[in-house]
């Protein structure tokens, strides 16, 4: 049975990678592995439990006869519950950063982006809405910026040929920007909810990283583009039916929402909660401030929201599950013990941190940039990285808290995504918004990508 739940994680990764021949949608893939993963663990309940958890579930039986309903209730209590904790966290802060954008796109807080791009040069232009993109995916989740700013972009380049070279810097800003901080992306976020990094030490190793992976190809991209280029001015919308907030109070609202996504590290310092709980309470203090703030347009029944776009809204949906589906499948998978012996392998035969950064850059080329780092991740434990002594062993030493091996596969992952548009969500939505070839992606960005990612490791390599 270990072999078919093995089997089925390794069919959902052949079926990641080749989604854009198959059509099927990654989330489903997930979800189905996650589901019929542990429906088969529960069935060979015994065999699992009396392998892994012998001294646990005899405590939990505590002098009751052994029986099938009580298997299925430890499996149930001590051993599934704690991976549906674990993916839970990390779904729930995605529920609550896309609340907050919701928030604020319904006040018009992100109107400003329009209005800087009011110009004819096409470098110019480049260079904001990608490093806008950059600072915003570092806050927000990588993917809710990508689609934003291709919502953006899209109203205001008409040519479908710019379009497609400012789509993909979006895209390497965006998938730049997220792995820079653990709240951008949930990467990072895994090991920070797991204590295997701090926020600070994690932002600071990944600095240079990241943004020689990005300002280099963005400066070849940049070249591919005239001096100048048409584009469509965009006005600021009228507001007065749905909020009638002047500049500083959506500035306001702009720096509690995102300001306040900033604060979560130290929430998370000073109380050892779960992060999300922090992104719970900054949802509930920018929710406090819209409701004072549009007082008047609610007490007169006047408030008529502007929903987030359906296709920013599908696809943030779409990555909760996407997530959650790949915790439990490979939740599952470390629970019939095929982890283990992967990681035996990898001490006893690799025992070197960068040929695993540069396995898992490859691997994240087609694979999703999340389901391939949280499957390295998952090799080695998270959970215990802050009680590992740091040795003298610089192999032994990578695992522990803010080791080495945790920014070079996310810094990996990251990177190879940007290789391909299909090795990341924020990729697929331009593949999917501008109908874009991969071949063409592979041409024009995806090289250049390379040679920034790997200036990048590099750069980690000198450190």
């Amino acid at each position: 049975m270990s072999l078919i739940i093995v089997a089925i994680l390794c069919i959902s990764y052949l079926l990641l990678a080749t989604e854009s021949l198959t059509k099927v949608n990654k989330s489903a893939v997930a979800m189905f592995a996650g589901t019929i993963g542990w429906v088969l663990y529960i069935c060979y309940g015994t065999d699992f439990v009396m392998g892994q958890y012998a001294r646990e579930y005899t405590e939990f039986l505590n002098g009751a006869l052994p029986s099938s309903a009580l298997v299925k209730q430890f499996i149930a209590e001590n051993v599934f519950l704690k991976h549906v904790g674990q993916a839970c966290g990390i779904v729930l802060f995605l529920l609550a950063t896309m609340t907050i954008v919701e928030i604020l796109n319904n006040n018009g807080c992100f109107d400003f982006v329009s209005q800087l791009l009011r110009t004819r040069s096409a470098k110019r232009i480049l260079w904001i809405i990608a490093g806008v993109t950059f600072i915003i995916s570092a806050n927000l989740d990588n993917l809710t910026t990508t689609v934003m700013m291709l919502t953006i972009m899209h109203k205001i380049v008409p040519a479908r040929k710019q379009r497609l070279i400012y789509g993909s810097a979006i895209v390497l800003a965006a998938n730049c920007g997220g792995a820079l901080t653990v709240i951008g992306d949930p990467v990072g976020l895994v090991l920070w909810n797991a204590g295997a990094v701090t926020a600070t030490s994690y932002s600071m190793g990944l600095l240079l990283p990241c943004l020689a992976a990005w300002l280099l190809p963005t400066w070849w991209i940049g070249r591919m583009l005239p001096e100048r280029v048409q584009t469509e001015w965009i006005t600021m919308p009228y507001r007065g039916d749905d909020t009638r907030l002047n500049v500083w109070q959506r500035l306001m609202m702009l720096f509690v929402g995102i300001g306040g996504l900033w604060f979560i590290p130290t929430f998370h310092n000073i109380t050892k909660l779960s992060p999300f709980l922090g992104a719970c309470c900054v949802l509930v203090v920018l929710w406090v401030v819209n409701e004072i703030f549009n007082r008047k347009l609610m007490n007169d029944d006047a408030m008529i929201q502007r929903p987030v776009p359906r296709v920013l809204q599908y696809g943030v949906l779409q990555m909760m599950l996407f997530v959650m589906g790949m915790m439990l499948a490979i939740g599952v998978v470390d629970e019939t013990g095929a982890l283990a012996c992967v990681r035996d392998f990898i001490d006893h035969n690799i025992h070197n941190v960068w040929i695993v950064g540069l396995l898992s850059g490859l691997f994240s080329i087609v694979i999703d940039t999340f389901a391939n780092a949280f499957s390295w991740f998952s090799l080695f434990d998270m959970t215990a990285a802050c009680e590992h002594a740091v040795d003298v062993d610089a192999y032994e030493a990578a695992f522990a808290q803010n080791g080495l091996l945790w920014r070079v596969v996310a810094y990996t992952s990251a990177v190879g995504g940007n290789i391909l548009a299909i090795g990341s969500l924020s990729g697929i939505a331009l593949v999917k918004m501008e109908r874009m070839r991969i071949s063409w992606f592979f041409r024009n960005v995806g090289w250049k990508a390379l040679v920034g990612g790997s200036l990048g490791f590099l750069i980690m390599l000198a450190l």
